[in-house]
């Protein structure tokens, strides 16, 4: 049925309701900030200066530039190459070098951007998954990032005044290799990188990428509104599905927007529209806090500006984007997640804080979740493949304009930028591992964008692509809590047939191990959960050592196809100050299965293993020695197995700095160039 909100599902996010700040008293800090920062110009330019002829003369090359492509697959590269389908990335490859390259375990983006920035093992950034667990309440959470309300609040009758800023921290640890370099006086711009939200101080400018929220502060919600009151729906994923009322021409309906700050549970802060229909034209007239936009069906209006005020001088400005799915026999409209408005940022999401409103000035509004291609209305049925895809291409040619004007503007120094047409994209295309038009087609556009950027490259630059992960076909799931409440290591409590979700009627007393996230599997350990029944030491290793022989042993049904090509002991792959965060066993699925989208956040029946009915049907979240990422260099790789986590180092390495003790990767080029 239409309703209210869903639950969060695979998008837990970091902390909803909290995002509202005054942008009067946000925009007063900045402006005093601003002023300090003038005034000590002067000092900071010649601190600067004599930094930068320092790092000019060790280094290998002027600059720097790195052109992350998430999900990129070498396999897929290498075939279109040999048939002369990305003649950029064949020069490239000629150039200097082509590698597949060894992404981290698990092969998940946070997991494997927290080490292309560290150049560390996730043992010492802290991030494992996309999700984490309380430890205290089994619950799972956003592993990157932390939001929280203000520590005080004044109680005005019915109202709750905050008094402070939201409280945000950034839960990737160690340090990023962009940070050292500004150390050394060497200038960074660095857009897109996932796991920079909220943003670090450096030497050079950042825009958030992956984990930024909406404004919702969720990971990525969508609105869908619908005249059609009998329609029936599955819960809803990823979105909101609301009814609205029609009177002859005109629909009336409510964009609910971020939790009301001032009073405690008291809902969403709502934005009221109005849509005047023409049945003729098939169109729409859309009325929007003061915006009217005229939009056809199938066609998506500009970003339109919603700003959500709660009184008190509280307020927050959002931009999303309108798609008239149908005008009659019923109005549908689907309308984006509402992204942080660049322009008046309700959270910081660039740094400095001015950096996102400069952009927003140069280039007009654009994207700023971190997750923002809406895979989730595609899963849904929301939105099809055509609206999907303009969609995508939408979002990357807003950050190809700031990636071209960021090489324009840095002679000296580094650029990096990630983009994330080709893993969205796959996710959503790849299903039997076949070469789809839309795959091709966004490779394609990505060498057609490598050619551009090569023939701005001067002879002293170093250029990287590089992707993450590759890809694989994801055609069934698996219910990891499923088979371990089947083995006898997780219990429900007297009563209940299955668990609707986050660990519901679970009897934690009796259970031994549950699992969080797109792979991880943890012990109840006593001392470290909240209810633990599994002592430290002999009695864990015999229970890890159980699991793993067990899930190494699952067959598919009657096929006897291998669901697991191993199961990885936590304690062998990772080392550093966190290991204690990590999930006890990370399970590599075989290719063509993955966690299953209920084990993620804790629902399970008795099912183990069943098909993947959604459309996102390619992933990487498999066995990470089946999802290599690329490395194509325009110098020579010395290095016979590069991996992401020696990119960091062949950076610093390239400026002529001392990679530092605390990273695990190595420099992987040569220097000599290719006869």
């Amino acid at each position: 049925m239409l309703g209210g909100m869903p639950s969060a599902y695979g998008y837990v996010g970091p902390g909803a309701g909290f995002a509202f700040i005054s942008s009067f008293l946000m925009f007063l800090v900045v402006f005093v900030l601003a002023i300090l920062v003038f005034v000590t110009l002067p000092f900071r330019m010649i601190v600067h200066v004599i930094r930068s002829r320092r790092a000019r003369k060790r280094s290998r090359c002027r600059r720097v530039i790195v052109i992350g492509l998430d999900g990129m697959s070498p396999r897929l590269a290498k075939e279109m190459m040999d048939d002369g389908g990305l003649p950029n990335f064949s020069k490239l490859a000629e150039m200097g070098a082509f590698r597949p390259l060894r992404t981290t375990i698990p092969s998940a983006s946070p997991v494997a951007w927290s080490t292309f920035q560290t150049g560390a093992n996730p043992g010492k950034h802290n991030i494992f998954d996309f999700l984490t667990r309380n430890k205290r309440t089994y619950l799972p959470e956003l592993s990157s990032a932390r939001i929280e309300p203000p520590r005080r609040s004044l109680n005005l009758g019915k109202y709750r005044i905050p008094m402070g800023k939201p409280r945000l921290s950034l839960l990737r640890k160690s340090r990023p290799f962009w940070t050292v370099l500004g150390k050394h006086g060497i200038f960074s711009m660095v857009l897109r990188v996932p796991i920079t939200f909220p943003p670090e101080k450096f030497n050079g400018v950042l825009l958030s990428g992956m984990c930024a929220p909406d404004l919702r502060g969720s990971q990525g919600s969508f609105t869908y509104f619908s005249t059609n009151h009998t329609e029936k729906y599955a819960d809803p994923t990823g979105g909101v599905r609301l009814a609205v009322e029609r009177k002859g021409n005109v629909v009336t309906g409510s964009l609910p927007g971020p939790p009301n700050p001032l009073l405690p549970d008291g809902g969403p802060l709502m934005a009221p529209f109005t849509a005047t229909l023409n049945e003729k034209d098939r169109s729409a007239a859309l009325m929007c806090q003061g915006s009217r936009i005229e939009l056809k069906e199938r066609q998506y209006s500009p970003w339109v500006r919603v700003t959500f005020r709660a009184g008190f001088g509280f307020s927050a400005s959002g931009i999303c984007r309108f798609y008239v799915r149908r005008v009659e026999p019923e109005f549908e409209l689907y309308v984006t997640p509402i992204h942080i408005a660049p322009d008046r940022p309700s959270l910081p999401i660039s740094h400095p804080f001015t950096y996102a409103p400069y952009l927003s000035k140069v280039f007009g509004p654009f994207a700023t979740l971190g997750l923002a291609e809406d895979t989730w209305a595609f899963n849904e049925g929301i939105i099809d493949k055509t609206a999907f895809l303009e969609q995508t291409y939408a979002i990357h040619a807003e950050r190809e304009k700031m990636f071209f004007d960021a090489i324009a503007k840095v002679r000296q120094g580094m650029v990096v930028c990630v983009f994330d047409g080709i893993d969205r994209i796959q996710h959503m295309f790849w299903r039997d591992g076949s070469r789809d038009g839309a795959v091709e087609d966004v490779y394609k556009r990505m060498d057609d964008m490598l050619g551009r950027v090569m023939a701005r490259l001067g002879k002293d630059d170093l250029l990287i692509v590089m992707s993450d992960h590759g890809f694989g076909s994801f055609r069934r799931c698996v219910n990891l809590n499923a088979w371990l409440k089947e083995n006898g290591f997780l219990h429900l409590k007297d009563g209940a047939d299955g668990c609707e979700g986050y660990f519901k009627d679970v009897d934690w007393h009796r259970t031994r191990a549950y699992a969080v996230g797109l792979g991880g599997v943890f012990i109840n350990e006593t001392g470290r959960e909240g209810q633990g029944v599994v002592q430290p030491g002999d009695e864990k290793q015999a229970v890890k050592r159980t699991i793993a022989d067990g899930l190494a042993k699952l067959v598919d049904g009657p096929s006897n196809v291998k669901v697991v090509n191993r199961v990885i002991d936590a304690a062998e792959c990772y080392w550093g100050p966190y290991c204690g965060n990590a999930p006890d066993l990370i399970v590599g699925f075989a290719d063509g299965y993955r966690v299953s989208w209920d084990s993620v956040t804790g629902k399970f029946g008795s099912t183990v293993v069943h098909d993947n009915e959604k459309a996102w049907g390619g992933d990487h979240c498999m066995d990470p020695d089946l999802v290599p990422g690329v490395l194509f260099c325009n110098r020579p790789v010395a290095a016979k197995r590069p991996g992401i986590v020696d990119i960091a180092p062949t950076v610093l390495d390239a400026f002529g700095l001392t990679v530092p003790k605390y990273m695990d990767g190595r420099p992987v080029l040569s220097w000599k160039q290719k006869e």
